[in-house]
């Protein structure tokens, strides 16, 4: 008798790359995510380059294959206490691989996928145990039902996160793994800080604070030369 060598056996970590997803039919993922530059705001927050994995549009696999059959590529995924050369090496997120699922995804909708982000896509996030599943939709809930939907898996389930609307164009909801709030603000997507209510770190932050800064040098300089005045 014979006993069939596990998938880890056949295909070592690297051995086999995992097929590149078909080009999106929209740009959401550029316009609402990419073209932001929130996976550097992110990347520079959470820390850990070395073992933090922070993509959009590769597939995750729970094995490693050739197939697209049965896989699914984000809009986001982060992974904490991950291999990103195995990642890079394996053209995707091969969760037999990396030892766990990643932590968090999110969905951005569009006409042409929002119906399968609500349904399919969330059965299937939770079959493959990722802890949080999270939905955008620029719209304000044309395709997703609403603006801003979190689940949080239990007990092998998904159940909702809930969201709070602050505001006529604002909805937040918390995720526990990022520890974050996500907002839904006039159609953008937001990254708070739960621990100061602001908006994480972005481009043209530090900009603006040194001109700020600029400015009040420019301020107490006058002050300093109307004092010295006879």
């Amino acid at each position: 008798m014979t006993t069939r060598p596990s998938p880890m056996t056949e295909h070592p970590p690297g051995s086999v790359r995992l097929p590149d997803p078909p080009t999106p039919e929209d740009m959401n993922n550029y316009i609402y995510f990419n073209s932001l530059g929130n996976g550097l705001h992110l990347s520079e927050h959470l820390g850990n380059p070395d073992t933090t994995i922070i993509t959009s549009e590769v597939y995750i696999s729970r094995e490693p294959t050739t197939s697209r059959r049965g896989l699914m590529a984000p809009d986001l995924l982060i992974a904490f206490n991950a291999n990103p050369e195995a990642y890079q090496a394996e053209n995707g997120y091969i969760i037999s691989h990396q030892g766990k699922p990643p932590d968090f995804v999110l969905e951005i909708g569009s006409p042409s996928t929002g119906q399968r982000d609500v349904r399919e896509k969330r059965a299937g996030y939770a079959n493959l145990g990722i802890p949080e599943y999270w939905r955008f939709d620029p719209s304000g809930g044309r395709h997703h039902g609403t603006p801003l939907a979190g689940d949080r898996l239990v007990d092998e389930a998904y159940k909702s996160i809930p969201i709070e609307q602050l505001g006529e164009e604002t909805w937040q909801g918390c995720s526990t793994v990022l520890n974050l709030h996500l907002r839904w603000e006039q159609g953008q997507l937001g990254w708070y800080d739960p621990a100061t209510g602001r908006h994480i770190p972005r481009f043209g932050d530090e900009r603006e604070a040194r001109i700020a800064a600029e400015e009040r040098v420019r301020e107490l300089e006058a002050e300093l030369e109307r004092y010295r005045r006879p």
